[in-house]
């Protein structure tokens, strides 16, 4: 008789690692501190780590990291560059491409499964946004054929409308995006805080936005905060020092889970993603004194994730 073990909504957690020195040679006390915390996997921040030059990936610069990985019981996930636009305008839209295709490579590379990039956004006035879209779709389709045959699944990070953005999709907006592209290799990753932000500003409703996104999630950035957009309001509030938005609860803050307001309760209710994702806490090294007791909040709200359907990719 043969048993089904079904696969949980969530397979493995780790956080992100701080970004430390661009030359990656810190990289080694940070997998030590992962190995002792007893992560399934860490997420490498290979845009802040000096591997790419004009979209030309350092061969022996790629070569000293794959060493530094070897030998390690971790899985590893990439958070590739901040800066990658895929909405840009058309003028600069090639090498955010270019610098995108070199980040497919170095996950592949270390064998990273997954590779982290932000949804695009629109700053230009006269920028259609339609056709921002569409540049995007278009874009991500290309990436996609690449990740997909160097064996990375492509993760689409919801962001929010930082200074100066025009747009940027919400989480419901990205899911019809990825819906259309449809692509195997082109999934998303969850930001739960960056959708309360993003809704907040939209006057969304983001429980109901995270459910129409859960469908193409395949990995979760967990982390807390109170959903108060701050970047597109520099005249309401004004800090000195970071701390003092932590202490207005203001922004992006990347607070320890269970710091914040968001209401994980509800969320864990409404967001079903396909069996298999994975989570990363990406936690400000503002607060790392709290990672180890983090690493158990983590564990336990990653196993309440009710899956969907069939393993995410």
């Amino acid at each position: 008789m043969q048993f089904h073990i079904p696969v949980p909504a969530i397979r493995a957690c780790g956080f992100s690692l701080r970004e430390g020195s661009p030359e990656f040679d810190d990289v080694g006390a940070g997998l030590d501190e992962a190995e002792a915390l007893g992560v399934d996997m860490v997420e490498l921040p290979v845009y802040a780590w000096h591997l790419v030059v004009n979209g030309r990936v350092l061969d022996n610069r790629l070569n000293d990291l794959v060493r530094a990985l070897q030998g390690r019981r971790l899985g590893y996930s990439v958070h590739g560059a901040l800066a990658v636009n895929l909405m840009d305008v058309p003028d600069r839209l090639a090498r955010h491409e270019k610098v995108l295709a070199a980040h497919i490579d170095i996950a592949a590379a270390i064998g990273a499964q997954h590779l982290v990039i932000h949804t695009g956004f629109v700053r230009d006035p006269d920028d259609d946004l339609e056709v921002a879209y569409s540049r995007q779709r278009d874009a991500l389709a290309r990436a996609g054929d690449h990740a997909a045959a160097n064996g990375v699944t492509l993760c689409v990070e919801n962001i929010f409308r930082f200074v100066h953005a025009r747009e940027t999709a919400t989480p419901a907006k990205l899911a019809g995006e990825l819906a259309a592209i449809d692509h195997p290799a082109v999934k998303a990753t969850l930001d739960v805080s960056h959708a309360y932000i993003r809704c907040t500003d939209a006057r969304l409703d983001p429980l109901a936005e995270m459910a129409a996104l859960a469908p193409h999630v395949a990995h979760f950035h967990l982390h807390d905060s109170f959903g108060r957009p701050n970047e597109r309001r520099p005249a309401d509030l004004w800090f000195y020092d970071p701390a003092e938005a932590v202490a207005f609860g203001e922004g992006d803050l990347h607070l320890p889970i269970g710091w914040g307001g968001i209401d994980w309760d509800a969320v864990v209710q409404m967001v079903r993603p396909p069996a298999g994702a994975v989570a990363m806490l990406e936690l400000n090294p503002r607060h790392w004194r709290e990672l180890g007791d983090q690493i158990t909040v983590l564990r336990a709200l990653a196993g309440r994730f009710q899956p969907a359907f069939a393993p995410a990719p």
